[in-house]
């Protein structure tokens, strides 16, 4: 007699939808954390003001070097002195690079993890990013289209709310949206002559996860509207921004159906060979050193796409001795991430005399995917889409030197806006690039450290630079001034927190480790959702897709539950 129904390891974006739609469906589930327990009425720091915590709230540069350097060094605009256990320390949890490899894997170990820290930019993708693969040759087939995935699509906006703007746009297709944040003048008039100018482009209100108009719903998980104050990174009070703590897992949680075990540090999955079915998960206690083991009838991996992979490598046994369901010699492979590096910023005019309300949240703009979406008419493959937004800057474009009050009043006065934009661009899956099990090295709990190997092509290259180029024509459109353009230097793979494609779905079990449903070809009763299963990378912002390819599984494995075949 198995424990549990379903065990969901992980708890942040993809692990917290599992979750709720499981238990929803009646199943008693298990979720597994690995790190220790948030609590926000206790925890989150969004009320903290900045002098009331030691440094005007910035981490010491000693601690960041010693404790906080890739941590820091990808999000630093993120990482504070009160919000610095939102992220893990590098010191206590090390990996390693093989040469040639930089790689920055930023993480966050806690109930919710990366989703209450997340930019939460919220797109879909099209059967334009569903045919790419099969289209151009790079990769294999995704086993599914859009059509399959848009009610899904539909259940967790609905769910989780978005404030975005419809546009009918084939290769952004719209979401179910509660209303837009106000795009600022300055960004209008960006708007307006850039789509003159080039008529294939569109700059758009960013889709972000936040509710601006919180349903009844939404209010019944003690959420509700965005206060417009971009302490987002700090937690929400509010519960305004979608993460798994201020959603799904209080909804999984009043079922009545879920359990929640903490510092539960997974080191492998049992495997049956003789039923051919995972039977359980093994752990270790954080805390205690502690081992145990939990069983279940089915398991949702959902640590997240470097961790699941690190699981799956670890857990060996005679049929599967070079990983579970790793007879295609796929898990670990085809790591994926988005890359920018490459955009542009300018002054505006006109706007000297205005200011803005509050502290618009997350995402100002966003200039959707443009490029070969009819045919290969670039020099690269595949795409990108820009994010950005305006601002203005104060008198003298906020460089004013001097203290007190006569310095504070100086910033009072009109200035300039500034407009940005920088580029998000897709990742080619590469059989080459992937995570491995170190051969020696083991973290304190006894468990190998994390070997990258990533590089990026001469693709991610050439589609930065003309991205570059691309920027500075937008602008120059707008009529800005003192146009600066980035030096094209592509941002560390892993740097913009989008990993994926570690144990990718397919049609053939040779060449993948997963179904169209993200259950293992090898064993039924095994779902990785998290990014892992991703076969291409798109350009876009990739959470939402998690979460509705979690709903999808879950339901199907619920269902093979109910008919009795699992």
């Amino acid at each position: 007699m198995a424990d549990f129904d379903a065990i969901v390891v992980g708890s942040g974006m993809s692990g917290g939808m599992s979750a709720k739609e499981l238990t929803e469906r009646g199943l008693k589930v298990l979720v597994l954390e690995r790190g220790p327990e948030i609590i926000p009425e206790r925890d989150y720091v969004d009320n903290l003001a900045p002098w009331e915590s030691p440094n005007l709230d910035n981490v010491a540069q000693d601690e960041i070097a010693e404790r906080y350097p890739k941590q820091y060094g990808g999000v630093a605009y993120a990482i504070k002195e009160s919000n610095k256990n939102f992220w893990v320390r590098d010191d206590e949890h090390p990996y390693e690079e093989a040469e040639g490899t930089s790689y920055d894997w930023l993480r966050g170990y806690h109930t919710g993890g990366r989703s209450i820290m997340w930019s939460r930019q919220v797109y879909r993708l099209s059967n334009l990013d569903f045919n790419a693969n099969k289209t151009d040759g790079y990769g294999i087939d995704w086993p599914i289209r859009y059509e399959e995935l848009e009610p899904w699509y539909e259940k967790v906006e609905t769910f989780i709310g978005i404030a975005g703007s419809a546009e009918g746009l084939p290769q952004l297709p719209d979401s179910v949206f509660q209303p837009a944040f106000e795009l600022t003048d300055a960004e209008k008039a960006l708007k307006a002559k850039v789509e003159t100018t080039f008529p294939e482009r569109n700059v758009i209100a960013a889709r972000v996860a936040h509710l601006t108009d919180a349903t009844e719903e939404q209010q019944s998980l003690g959420r509700s509207n965005c206060q417009v104050r971009n302490r987002c990174h700090f937690g929400c009070s509010f519960k305004a921004y979608f993460s798994s703590l201020n959603a799904t897992l209080p909804a999984a949680e009043r079922t009545g159906n879920l359990t929640m075990v903490h510092n539960a540090i997974v080191s492998s999955i049992e495997y049956d060979a003789e039923t051919n079915r995972v039977t359980g998960v093994r752990i270790v206690d954080a805390e205690t050193n502690e081992k145990r083991l939990y069983t279940s009838k089915v398991i949702f991996l959902n640590a997240s796409t470097i961790a699941s992979a690190m699981i799956l490598l670890q857990s060996k046994s005679v049929a599967f001795p070079t990983g579970l369901v790793n007879r295609s010699d796929q898990v670990g492979r085809n790591l994926m991430d988005h890359v920018s590096g490459a955009g542009a910023a300018g002054l505006i005019s006109g706007f000297d005399n205005q200011k803005v309300f509050g502290r618009r949240p997350s995402g100002g703009i966003y200039i959707p995917r443009y490029a070969n979406l009819n045919g290969q008419d670039k020099p690269y493959l595949r795409g990108f889409g820009f994010q950005g937004g305006s601002s203005p800057l104060g008198n003298a474009g906020g460089r004013i030197a001097g203290i007190g009050r006569g310095f504070k009043e100086a910033h009072k006065n009109p200035g300039p806006w500034r407009v940005n934009i920088g580029a998000f661009g897709e990742q080619l899956p590469n059989p080459e690039n992937r995570v491995t099990l170190h051969s020696s090295k083991r973290d304190r709990w006894g468990n190998p450290l994390a070997l990258f190997h990533v590089t990026y092509s001469d693709n991610e290259h050439t589609m930065l630079e003309e991205a570059s180029k691309d920027a500075v024509a937008m602008l120059e459109a707008a009529g800005c001034t003192d146009i600066t353009a980035n030096d094209v230097s592509l941002t560390k793979p892993g740097n913009r927190i989008h990993e994926m494609g570690s144990a990718r779905m397919g049609h053939d079990p040779a060449n993948s480790v997963l179904n169209g449903w993200c259950q293992a070809h090898d064993v039924p009763n095994l779902f990785i959702t998290d990014g892992s299963f991703m076969t291409s990378a798109a350009c876009q912002n990739p959470s939402l897709t998690y979460m509705a390819f979690s709903a999808r599984a879950a339901h199907y494995a619920a269902d093979l539950i109910a008919d009795g075949t699992l």
